[in-house]
């Protein structure tokens, strides 16, 4: 947080300096964009071909075949989920929660991509329907999706409370992907990274610019769904925050069940479609 009361005099013309318009730093003209037609056809007549239910406190990983469509549900009451995302063929390759940011903005929706980590740096998912899209930005600046917080992690938990609790959403997903990769869990942790924070509201406070959350106004039957850009491995953990109200890293909050939906389009729509290739950078840094 900035100082209340600096300790250095703002200069004569500091005014000036503070009144210069904002650059976008990323803009996103020339992105390919996604193709939200063809995915809206594709998924006319999609064939439900299984699920994935994840317990409140618990994380599971699930597959998405490329070119196919998952959903992520709620299914009780108010829950928010952390979504993770690997290559399914080498799980290097995963989810980039700050370029997804730098490039699609703090809060993710229809039409917005998950991109992947270097040097591949491609679409992985991309959203394809959000049942919550109405709710755009409140008055106190929160959104829902975020791509600005971490995940609640047992590390954090300890600084700051000094406990050790082992149902945060980090330590969920690296118990899910241990399980998934037949690893150890602290051998596979460090493949564990930030995340899509679903159905979490969130944003900065208009003094201090601290990340805050506020009880998500996802309900029962409300969903977001995505298309496969490349075949994954996806890990979904049930936030022990529940519906981010008061706290989360907690056995406190009122928690529900996730449901993961996986839906396989049945007509030719797809026919000549094919996954993004990886990023055309040809990696030799000026060497």
């Amino acid at each position: 947080m900035k100082l209340t009361n600096p300790q250095h005099t703002a200069p004569a013309d500091s005014a000036a300096r503070k009144a210069v318009e904002p650059v976008i730093c990323y803009p996103v003209d020339t992105l390919p964009p996604a193709d939200l037609d063809l995915y809206t056809r594709a998924r006319v007549g999609a064939k439900k071909t299984g699920e994935v239910l994840i317990p409140p406190r618990e994380a599971r990983t699930f597959h998405v075949p490329a070119g196919t469509f998952f959903r992520i549900v709620s299914v009780e009451g108010p829950q928010v989920g952390d979504l993770n995302l690997w290559n399914a063929h080498d799980i290097n390759e995963r989810f980039y929660a700050g370029k997804t940011r730098a490039l699609h903005g703090t809060h993710l929706s229809t039409g917005d991509r998950m991109w992947s980590s270097f040097p591949t740096l491609r679409p992985m998912a991309t959203i394809t329907d959000d049942t919550l899209d109405w709710y755009g930005f409140d008055a106190f600046g929160g959104s829902v999706h975020d791509v600005i917080g971490t995940r609640c992690d047992p590390y954090t938990a300890n600084l700051l409370a000094g406990t050790n609790y082992h149902h945060c959403c980090h330590s969920n997903l690296c118990r899910a992907l241990a399980e998934e990769t037949g690893q150890d869990v602290r051998a596979i942790e460090a493949h564990v990274h930030d995340v899509l924070n679903v159905f979490m509201c969130t944003g900065f406070t208009r003094d201090t610019q601290q990340y805050f959350m506020k009880a998500t106004p996802v309900r029962p039957g409300d969903y977001l769904e995505f298309f496969a850009e490349i075949d994954l491995i996806g890990g979904l953990s049930a936030c022990p925050g529940g519906a981010c109200d008061s706290q989360h890293s907690s056995d406190t909050a009122q928690c529900h069940p996730l449901l993961v939906e996986l839906y396989c389009p049945v007509n030719e729509a797809l026919s000549e479609w094919t996954s993004p290739p990886a990023n055309a950078y040809d990696r030799s840094h000026g060497v």
